[in-house]
């Protein structure tokens, strides 16, 4: 059985979850002191969301 394509709003939520990590990244990265642990944890984040988005 096939999948149903992504909805718009599905693709946008997670387009809009994307960019608060961004935001979150860039937070962290400006911090005096950044935490890599927090940093790996976004990227990860943010690449699973980007292979989601590019699959759907």
């Amino acid at each position: 059985m096939a999948t149903a394509p992504a909805t718009s709003s599905h693709m946008d939520a997670l387009q809009s979850k994307h960019a608060g990590l961004d935001a979150r990244l860039r937070d962290e990265l400006a911090r005096p002191a950044p935490d890599d642990a927090v940093i790996q944890q976004i990227k990860k984040q943010k690449l699973q969301l980007k292979e989601k988005l590019t699959r759907a």
